[in-house]
């Protein structure tokens, strides 16, 4: 969430369904569910929406969109999935911090989202220009098959190491 999008009102935001409908997959749990999902269009088959730091995510594959608030909140976040190995994570465009730099090193491929991405809002209104540039992290052949699907979608640039 950048400064201009409501900051300190709420970490709900949500990913817009067309990134799902690019990716074609179907997760079997997201990691970092809201409670109320009213406005969430993730397709998975569970949801977590506590504890998820400290929660067992087993060999499932994940969909983690995590709250992006806090200075370097992101890293265990990243750390945890990197460690998992088999989902796909969704992070702002920050290429020149260490926290992006390191997942992009221990993430299998990347994808820039292009355009930038206007989330949905807590209220299922869709968020203010300009919106947020994204970078959706792979860890997994499956997840890898996903953002190569997702570009040939035209969501955006496939970046490889």
């Amino acid at each position: 969430m950048s400064h201009w999008e409501r900051e300190g009102v709420t970490d709900e935001w949500y990913t817009p369904k067309y990134i799902f409908d690019a990716l074609e997959e179907t997760f079997d749990l997201d990691v970092a569910s809201p409670v109320d999902r009213r406005w969430c269009s993730v397709p998975a088959k569970k949801f977590l929406t506590s504890n998820s730091l400290e929660s067992d995510w087993g060999g499932e594959f994940v969909w983690m969109n995590p709250p992006f608030g806090g200075r370097n909140g992101l890293i265990p976040w990243l750390d945890k999935i990197a460690t998992h190995g088999n989902g796909i994570a969704l992070t702002p465009d920050r290429t020149s911090v260490k926290w992006w730099q390191d997942a992009a090193k221990n993430s299998d491929l990347l994808l820039f989202i292009s355009p930038k991405v206007k989330f949905i809002r807590d209220d299922g209104l869709i968020g203010i220009k300009p919106g947020n540039g994204v970078t959706l992290f792979a860890y997994g052949n499956r997840a890898v098959e996903a953002l190569k699907r997702a570009e040939k979608n035209g969501l955006g640039l496939v970046l490889k190491r």
